[in-house]
């Protein structure tokens, strides 16, 4: 059966450098795909193209998502380095993210595919590559213009972030018709279809966690980025990478969840510098569990000067382990944002 899926990505391979344009810049390869190859590829709920970015599990009889496990190091030493920055952004980028999710909405695509302009240009419209790769998506000249963006002395569409993002979208959704999986997608978007192509080939998997040693070593890192970026910003799954259908089953049943104080949490007031995503870090708690327990901590924790804060035994006892080194790093991740 391998051999025959194989088979039929390189034929497919094939009849599109025969029905295509394909253009080659800096070792990106770029193939466009007519409307008729696109059509029906993308789900009714494109989510489901993030099936290897989490790992199902159950708890407490609910179906959650959890972080693949083999991305957990990286994530937490991307975490310990770029963190800061990342929730800063969260503040100063949202206008950004609004517009990118309203696009990539209107073009079918999880609002999640907005990260990946985080780590493609940190946001700036402005961004220029070493290659050429220009804008908030980074795109090569040929690329843009195969998108439908104008590219010469006079005008660069590239650095207009409302044209960049549907032109982003497009390439997107062709790439999604290619490979069905959004990692194996942003491999592709950073080092070419070609590149995924021949680590599936050699791996003889479609699955990014078994193929991704036999990508370039940068392509790899920026799915990890990905990754941990969407970990960072959106904590770990949740709501946001679940199925409409399991969305669905996943609202209905938080409805029906027994309180807090049924699960054994424990309640401390708490008063000082303190930071939710330094916390969860810290007690290795998921960010959006610590968010359900202790809605708006920060923005109440500012305001008031302490907070009721909510947390499962086990994870109590380890904040107040850790209380000192909490502070110490909520602090230092204030003056970063403080000095930006």
């Amino acid at each position: 059966m391998q051999k025959v899926l194989l088979l039929a990505i390189f034929l497919t391979g094939s009849f599109i450098k025969d029905t295509a344009a394909k253009t080659w810049q800096g070792g990106e390869a770029n193939y466009i795909l007519h409307d008729s190859l696109i059509k029906g590829v993308i789900p009714a709920d494109p989510k489901e193209g993030f099936k290897d970015l989490f790992v199902r599990t159950t708890a407490k009889g609910l179906n959650v998502n959890k972080l693949n496990p083999l991305a957990l190091n990286f994530v937490q030493d991307y975490m310990n380095r770029y963190s800061a920055h990342l929730y800063d952004m969260k503040g100063w980028g949202k206008p950004y993210f609004d517009l990118m999710n309203g696009i990539l909405t209107q073009h079918g695509l999880p609002n999640e595919l907005k990260y990946l302009s985080v780590i493609e240009s940190n946001l700036h419209s402005y961004a220029v590559s070493w290659a050429g790769a220009v804008g908030p998506w980074q795109f090569m000249p040929e690329t843009a213009r195969n998108m439908g963006l104008r590219v010469n002395s006079l005008n660069d569409e590239r650095t207009d972030f409302f044209k960049s993002t549907h032109a982003a979208a497009r390439y997107l959704t062709q790439l999604y018709g290619l490979f069905g999986d959004w990692l194996l997608v942003i491999a592709a978007y950073n080092g070419g279809p070609g590149n995924v192509y021949s680590a599936m080939r050699r791996s003889g998997s479609r699955n990014f966690w078994d193929l991704q040693y036999y990508l370039p070593e940068e392509s790899r890192n920026h799915v990890k980025k990905f990754i941990a970026t969407h970990y960072i910003m959106e904590g770990d799954g949740g709501v946001t990478t679940l199925t409409k259908k399991e969305r669905e089953n996943f609202m209905l049943n938080e409805a029906l969840k027994p309180a807090a104080d049924d699960d054994k949490s424990e309640t401390m007031n708490v008063s000082g510098k303190y930071n939710s995503l330094i916390i969860a870090q810290v007690i290795q708690i998921d960010l959006v569990a610590f968010n359900r327990l202790n809605p708006n901590f920060d923005k109440l924790l500012s305001a008031n000067g302490s907070y009721d804060m909510r947390l499962p035994s086990d994870k109590m006892l380890l904040f107040q382990a850790n209380k000192p080194q909490i502070l110490e790093q909520s602090i230092r991740l204030m003056l970063t944002m403080d000095g930006r």
